[in-house]
């Protein structure tokens, strides 16, 4: 039963939207999972998708899922790339992973309007701007 499962805590754990080049014409946009604890996490399975209203009609993207045998302690993977387009939604990115025996599992949902230039920082690790969730 779900009141028998534990309530392991994500802590530490980062889902950022970086800036990473930016032109006249366009700017590139990539999804990151930034492990800020002491230990690595192992078997990371992210789902990701966009969903609201655009244009007063529901729109949904597609789901991907993304798999990680592990991401080192102070380390980074890249999950993605984002289009712009996708910035007026909800943008969901479901993680899982293991510390040993024990897994662990949060939503981060960016929402519409959320990654722009007001809500920027320096991100951890990345050294890059963007908008971060932990």
């Amino acid at each position: 039963m779900i009141k028998d499962l534990p309530k392991n805590v994500v802590k530490d754990i980062a889902i950022a939207v970086a800036l990473e080049k930016e032109s006249v014409e366009s700017k590139i946009w990539y999804v990151y999972l930034i492990n800020l604890k002491n230990v690595p996490i192992e078997n990371v399975l992210i789902t990701s998708r966009g969903y609201g209203e655009k244009d007063g009609e529901q729109v949904k993207t597609s789901t991907l899922r993304h798999m990680f045998p592990e991401v080192k302690n102070g380390g980074y993977k890249l999950i993605e790339p984002i289009d712009e387009q996708t910035f007026g939604l909800n943008n969901e990115y479901w993680l899982s992973y293991y510390i040993g025996n024990e897994i662990f599992d949060k939503k981060f949902i960016f929402l519409p309007e959320s990654i722009v230039e007001l809500n920027f920082i320096k991100l951890p690790v990345l050294n890059k701007v963007g908008v971060m969730i932990l």
